[in-house]
Formats: structure tokens, sequence, C-alpha cells
């Protein structure tokens, strides 16, 4: 059993029962067709619809998929999110960062963000150089920088905290 929220705003209960497809316990008799990896063509109510995986998140359980030229956001939830949810324990599943430490010995080239900035998840932090190959080390989660605690030119050792949040 799956909960399904599409777009931020519908609600669906997803259940497979043998080859039988339920949605919202209506027994649902699509013909669906992989043509590829991230391709699907949908028959439906003699609908007729090209579904394709535009981006996918495993860890996070959540796509973005293509219907006909329109992209819905989907996150899903199993049935153990759900009971975690139920007992209040849902937000000890996310991450909590308190710092960076450096992934492996070398020199800091440039850091990217000041002391008191906003990033989110994915933004560039620093360059490290290790190996003679430049590394952008990225922010894991979204966070305000606290400290920083390298500049340019500083030589770092593998685990040594470089930033904190």
């Amino acid at each position: 059993m799956y909960k399904v929220k599409v777009n931020n705003k519908q609600d669906f209960e997803i259940d497979r029962q043998a080859d039988k497809l339920l949605i919202n316990d209506k027994q649902v008799d699509a013909d669906i067709k992989q043509l590829n990896e991230l391709l699907y063509h949908v028959i439906n109510d003699n609908g007729s619809y090209n579904a394709e995986v535009v981006n996918f998140n495993r860890e996070a359980k959540t796509a973005e998929i293509k219907v006909n030229n329109t992209v819905y956001r989907v996150a899903a939830k199993d049935q153990f999110d759900v009971l975690l949810e139920k007992m209040g324990l849902s937000s000890l599943m996310t991450a909590k960062v308190s710092e960076i430490k450096a992934p492996m010995p070398g020199m800091v080239l440039k850091v990217l963000v000041e002391e008191g900035t906003e990033v989110k998840k994915g933004d560039n932090l620093f360059v490290l150089e290790a190996m003679k190959m430049e590394n952008i080390i990225k922010s894991p989660a979204d966070v305000t920088v606290k400290t920083i605690k390298i500049k340019p030119g500083d030589k770092v050792e593998k685990g040594q905290i470089l930033i904190m949040f």
C-alpha cells in the first residue's frame, strides 16, 4: 500500500493485490507497457497516455513524471512511512547536518560561501584540490553556514572539520 500525493494537492491510495491494481479501493484495468527504462505507454478508459519519468529520487520517494507533456510532482509513502508518521517519528528520519568534514586530504582552492549564508542542498561550498584534481564540495542539506574553519591555501586532512552549520 502506498499513499501518493500529486503536485502537493491530490491524494491517492494505491495498492497491488496479485495482478490487480487498486487506486482509492477501485480496481483499475489499465494496459501499461514499458517502452524503455524511463518511458511508458498507458491505455486506460479509452485514453492513451505517454508517461516519462523525468526525475526519480528513490531515497526521498519522489518523482517528476511527464504525462502527455504535463509534468506532475509525485511523493509516495509506504506503510512504514505512514506508521512512523502516526507515531510521530517521521522527523527522526531527516538528516541532521551540523558540519562538513574533508572527504580526503588536499588543499582548499576557493571558499564559495560566507558565515551566515543560507545554502540549499547541492549548492557549492568550496573547492578542494586533491591528487591534482579540483573537487567541488556541495551542501548535503538546506542549512545556514555558522563557522568556516578554512581559507584558500589551507592544507586539510581527511576527516578534518571544515565548515559548521
